[in-house]
């Protein structure tokens, strides 16, 4: 009678720990975004980022707060979250998708892969395909990124005083490390 309880128990064990294998969030995460324009270049950074990888379905979230981009001029960086992008109705940029590419998360390597989802930036959804570089390693993953964002998707608007000092294009790259979930 023991032994065919010790069965569905060790099955069970065995399902929970390869399903939490599947699941991946951040280590640490870092968002860039870069402006050129004719009057000022524009930069600031973001290490506060979330987001989770379910290896199963290669179903991936990411969730960025607007007001941890850090700006060298500290005006620029009260401008921004106040004028532009609104951050107290806005808090968040996110990116709801899903890897196109079968991946096996078994094996270690570099693989090119495209993300087909939904990014939100300043309360506006836009369908998306963004591409980047996943490294799978040992009880690791790493995702690079590099893309870019019009703010006429998003409708942020550029006041016509200052349409010199901010580029219509931004461009972002994204560097994000995983591992493995923990409850």
């Amino acid at each position: 009678m023991k032994r065919f309880l010790i069965i569905p128990v060790f099955i069970l064990i065995s399902l929970c720990a390869s399903a939490q294998n599947q699941l991946y969030s951040v280590k640490n995460s870092e968002f860039s975004f870069f402006s050129k324009a004719p009057l000022e270049d524009i930069e600031a950074r973001n290490t506060k980022a979330s987001s989770i990888i379910n290896t199963a379905n290669r179903e991936l979230v990411v969730r960025i707060p607007i007001t941890q981009f850090q700006f060298s001029n500290k005006l620029m960086q009260q401008h921004f979250n106040e004028n532009y992008m609104e951050s107290e109705k806005f808090p968040n940029a996110t990116f709801k998708g899903k890897i196109n590419e079968m991946i096996d998360f078994s094996k270690s390597g570099v693989y090119e892969v495209s993300a087909s989802g939904t990014l939100n930036i300043h309360g506006v959804d836009k369908e998306r395909i963004i591409k980047g570089k996943l490294i799978v390693g040992e009880n690791a993953l790493n995702l690079d990124a590099r893309f870019d964002v019009m703010l006429i998707d998003h409708k942020i608007d550029i006041p016509k005083l200052v349409f010199k000092k901010i580029a219509e294009k931004i461009a972002v790259s994204a560097s994000i490390n995983y591992i493995p979930y923990k409850k």
